[in-house]
């Protein structure tokens, strides 16, 4: 049995009380910091790759970006899993239990996040002639995955760190840990890509160091709270059953959108490097640009968790409202930033020719439909968090097929601008009708947490 010592970081589920519209913004506001700072590690590698001034090289970075969207999709589901199930058990006070689920899923984690980055490292070659990679480009591409991707259980133990500190309501601590990643890229990335001339393989090095830095203060920031105990092994196949009741529809739902944009990928590689170029630069500016809103579903989601085992439906409510309206004011304040700096965008990313076009086009409208993106990801929070997350499924797979797929496919009838056009317009109906179903579960939701059973082989 757990001390009175060792229960009392845990002891008072802090969302639960106090202005919704505070939570929101201070737990979003710290999020997006954080999220801003993994993102920031691919935004540096592309800036520091396209001062090279060679347009494959910055289309491999276009392509290991597809990849590694892929595999941190995966990560961001677990995570999201992990983060719905301790705040509600601390919202609930069922501390010892939450701390026993922790360690069980971040073992299960780790192994499972080990085994996807050495099968993507071995298979690296043939993914990327199935993206439509060309062979110049796949020999820069296979080179940062070798190095990049055996390391993906570092993102795995950084990232699950830092939702058990979302979690405990620790927003502060939670941000510290992703903001190493990216000091650490930002101080090494010039060193080994320009001062060292190592190029892709500096861009990966520093990568790999970056996730070393992230997973190692994770675990010093996290120990305050004893979340992380000695594993109970009988208890680790009901515990990750549990969890994963969660993830395992989240991970499916994060998947739809790397899914959808590898195929957007894969249509606009048949117009050059130069429209590649254009596309990885949008792909990496857009989660900087729009961290608070990315950031809403991980942070927002222990703030309604936490309000569900506590049974404060209102609370909830508001939390959904309060994040809806962040976002509106995010998009929009971007909107004006990005058309009036679109020209400095283009230059120190050296995008010609399509590639101008596209980011042009980008800036002036299609950055709007991040919106409903917003919404969307606002309205997955909601239903991960209360117990329904098969509907996050249902549309954010909506969205990268029916919502990709045939607008993409169209629009490239009209070149590399019909295909921007077309991925942008997909996301509105879902976006849409996501927030309506949303609202619409907050208010019917049965208020109540089931504890895990254990398996009877365990």
């Amino acid at each position: 049995m757990d001390s009175p010592a060792q229960e009392q970081p845990l002891h008072k589920p802090r969302f639960c009380e106090g202005s919704i519209l505070r939570h929101v913004l201070v737990m979003s506001g710290t999020g997006a910091i954080g999220l801003l700072a993994v993102f920031i590690v691919d935004f540096l590698n592309l800036f520091y790759i396209s001062l090279l001034g060679n347009a494959s090289f910055t289309a491999a970075i276009g392509f290991t970006g597809v990849i590694g969207f892929l595999q941190l999709s995966v990560c961001i589901g677990m995570s999201i899993g992990i983060v719905v199930v301790i705040a509600r058990l601390i919202g609930s006070q069922n501390f010892a239990v939450a701390r026993r689920i922790a360690t069980s899923f971040m073992i299960f984690m780790t192994v499972i996040m080990l085994i996807i980055g050495i099968g993507t490292a071995l298979f690296a070659t043939p993914i990327l002639r199935l993206l439509g990679a060309q062979p110049d480009v796949i020999q820069s591409a296979r080179i940062f995955i070798v190095i990049v991707s055996p390391a993906l259980f570092l993102v795995a133990l950084g990232m699950g760190l830092s939702s058990l500190l979302r979690a405990v309501g620790d927003a502060k601590r939670s941000m510290h840990v992703t903001l190493i990643g990216a000091l650490v890229t930002a101080i090494v990335d010039p060193i080994l890509i320009l001062g060292f001339h190592l190029g892709i393989e500096g861009a990966a090095i520093s990568t790999v160091l970056s996730r070393i830095a992230v997973s190692l203060l994770g675990f010093y920031s996290l120990r305050i709270y004893n979340l992380l105990v000695k594993p109970e092994w009988k208890w680790i196949i009901a515990d990750t059953r549990y969890v994963l009741t969660i993830a395992f529809p989240a991970i499916l739902t994060n998947l739809a959108t790397p899914v959808g944009s590898a195929f957007t990928v894969r249509i606009m590689s048949h117009f050059g490097n130069h429209a590649i170029a254009a596309q990885a630069t949008i792909d990496r500016i857009t989660p900087v640009a729009f961290a608070f809103v990315f950031a809403l579903t991980g942070s927002v989601g222990p703030i309604i968790s936490q309000n569900f085992g506590a049974g404060l439906r209102e609370r909830m409510q508001e939390t959904l409202s309060a994040s809806l309206k962040l976002a509106l004011c995010c998009v929009i304040s971007a909107w004006i930033i990005f058309t009036l700096g679109q020209n400095f965008i283009i230059d120190i990313f050296s995008l010609k020719e399509e590639g101008a076009d596209l980011m042009h086009l980008f800036c002036n409208w299609v950055i709007l439909s991040n919106l409903f993106i917003g919404m969307l990801f606002v309205s997955n929070t909601a239903f991960n968090n209360l117990g329904y997350p098969l509907l996050s499924t249902l549309f954010n797979w909506g969205r990268a097929t029916l919502g990709t797929i045939p607008f993409v496919w169209f629009g490239s009838h009209y070149g590399p601008k019909g295909v921007l056009i077309g991925q942008a317009l997909g996301v509105v109906p879902f976006g849409t009708v996501a927030v309506i179903i949303a609202f619409i579960v907050i208010k019917h939701v049965k208020m109540h947490v089931v504890l895990p059973q254990r398996h009877s082989g365990s």
